[in-house]
């Protein structure tokens, strides 16, 4: 199995919004119709689906290691001793994130 992880940080940002309450924003708003509604009067910014999301985040590099099928349970564990090798962690930067888990043949 491939596995892909990214390294988190304690002052790391994240943030998930509604497009309905991104566009209720009175500057967003604003900017998004000067950018793309320009001199146009009594434009209003809808959505069709008012549960569509929107995620901020810090943007990560991502690491990938191998590691047999017997190991699954132990993926995490794993994961913490690839990136101590590879001296990924440092003192705010520890806790680990797994992303993705591939099978290969």
């Amino acid at each position: 199995m491939i596995v892909t992880y990214k390294i988190l940080c304690k002052n790391d940002f994240n943030l998930e919004l509604t497009l309905e309450k991104l566009f209720s924003n009175e500057k967003v708003s604003r900017i998004i119709k000067s950018e793309f509604a320009k001199g146009i009067r009594n434009v209003d910014i809808l959505t069709k689906e008012n549960g569509t999301k929107i995620k901020i985040e810090t943007q990560k590099e991502l690491y990938q290691f191998e590691v047999n099928k017997d190991d699954f349970a132990d993926l995490i564990t794993l994961a913490e001793e690839d990136a101590k090798q590879r001296k990924l962690t440092k003192k705010e930067c520890v806790e680990i994130e797994l992303v993705n888990i591939e099978t290969i043949d």
